[in-house]
């Protein structure tokens, strides 16, 4: 079973599987928070962008962990139509939920964006990379949400997820993941140091990022 030191081990590790997107007009995404310094070592070694894709998922009301949906930045938003029915969720609940998740996306982007502009996606290849997928119910948010943002081509990329997780998963062009344990038990289970990512971190990765990376 493979066990990453941390979070930059496991960038390094999956940087080296993206090779193929160097020179493609690639921005990197990193899914906040900890996904973050795994997509800044990957934005380093192919010399791309980085920034971030904040994206809050939109849970049953009865159920919060099973996502309705998805509200993203520039006003993207993500139905599940399948979920929505099966789970009889009403017009009125979907909204209050909308509502609540997209105040608090829009909060999460003042403190991460502190002003700077969000890059563009319009015709590129957006690389979402976060450290790790579970149920893949965010991943797949995400990469909706970049693609309503106006990427040409969408690829996601982990260093560990389960193997049934990325087989299945039309949402994105292509998938990258380093490791596919099984059994999988947890994310945090493939990292010796799995130590919680402070927003400050975020701001310092991004604020790195953008002195050596090209817009």
């Amino acid at each position: 079973m493979i066990v990453f030191a941390d979070r930059v081990e496991a960038g390094r590790r999956l940087a080296g599987q993206l090779e193929f997107l160097r020179s493609r007009d690639v921005v990197v995404l990193g899914l906040p928070r900890g996904g973050v310094p795994v997509a800044f070592e990957v934005a380093r070694a192919l010399a791309a962008p980085l920034d971030v894709l904040v994206v809050r998922k939109l849970g049953v009301p009865r159920q919060p962990e099973l996502a309705m949906g998805a509200v993203g930045e520039d006003g993207a938003r993500v139905v599940n139509l399948e979920v929505l029915a099966d789970a009889g969720v009403g017009a009125a609940d979907f909204a209050l939920v909308e509502r609540r998740e997209r105040a608090a996306l829009e909060a999460q982007v003042v403190r991460l964006r502190q002003a700077r502009a969000r890059l563009e996606l319009t015709g590129r290849t957006a690389l979402l990379v976060d450290d790790g997928m579970a149920t893949g119910a965010t991943a797949r948010a995400a990469c909706l949400t970049a693609r309503q943002l106006g990427a040409a081509r969408v690829v996601l990329a982990v260093p560990v997820a389960p193997l049934a997780a990325i087989q299945d998963f039309p949402e994105a062009d292509a998938v990258s993941c380093v490791c596919t344990p099984d059994p999988f038990r947890a994310v945090g289970a493939h990292y010796r140091d799995f130590s919680a990512v402070t927003e400050d971190a975020v701001l310092d990765l991004l604020y790195d990022a953008a002195r050596w990376a090209p817009e």
